[in-house]
């Protein structure tokens, strides 16, 4: 069976966004050694990307490429009326049911969930995410979108490695237990 692994960065106090859902806040960190903190062999893994719409909107609305071309990209959303598009499937019904149908296909490759903090929480709930990959950068952003907007399940997870980065951003990842 796949893995479905959240692999995103937060700041210090949670957030993986600021309040208006922007990701500024991350051109702000310096990092002088231009580290890719493991992205190309984590992107290498995957062939599926599973986000909610407002991760799709914010990522269409910058000025490139949509980075997941090559993979099979799906967009978790309430209306029926979106279409798809050359990149990408909606999913606005029995969204749960389809997830866990992908995480059963026989493939060696695992699921990226891109975020964010509500579809985050809804995967969770169903008990879904087999892995955190959290990147904790050194930044406190105060009010912003949580790494899991409120969830009704109490989950533990194991934390299976971590490394700090001269940039002072530290991996922690974790599995479930």
């Amino acid at each position: 069976m796949r893995k479905i692994i959240c692999y995103i960065a937060t700041s210090i106090d949670g957030k993986i966004a600021d309040s208006k859902g922007g990701i500024e806040w991350l051109d702000d960190f310096t990092n002088p050694e231009k580290e890719r903190y493991g992205y190309q062999e984590f992107f290498d893994s995957i062939d599926t990307t599973i986000m909610g719409n407002s991760t799709y909107q914010k990522i269409q609305s910058l000025d490139v490429e949509f980075p997941y071309t090559g993979k099979r990209n799906f967009v978790i959303t309430k209306s029926s009326e979106s279409d798809n598009d050359a990149y990408v499937t909606f999913l606005h019904e029995d969204i749960i049911e389809q997830i866990k149908v992908l995480k059963e296909e026989e493939n060696e490759k695992d699921i990226w969930l891109v975020g964010g903090g509500k579809v985050n929480a809804l995967l969770e709930d169903h008990r879904l995410i087999d892995e955190l990959r959290l990147f904790i950068i050194p930044v406190v952003i105060g009010t912003g979108i949580p790494l899991f907007q409120p969830i009704g399940t109490k989950t533990t997870f194991d934390l299976i490695s971590s490394k700090q980065y001269q940039s002072g951003i530290i991996e922690l990842r974790y599995i479930r237990k």
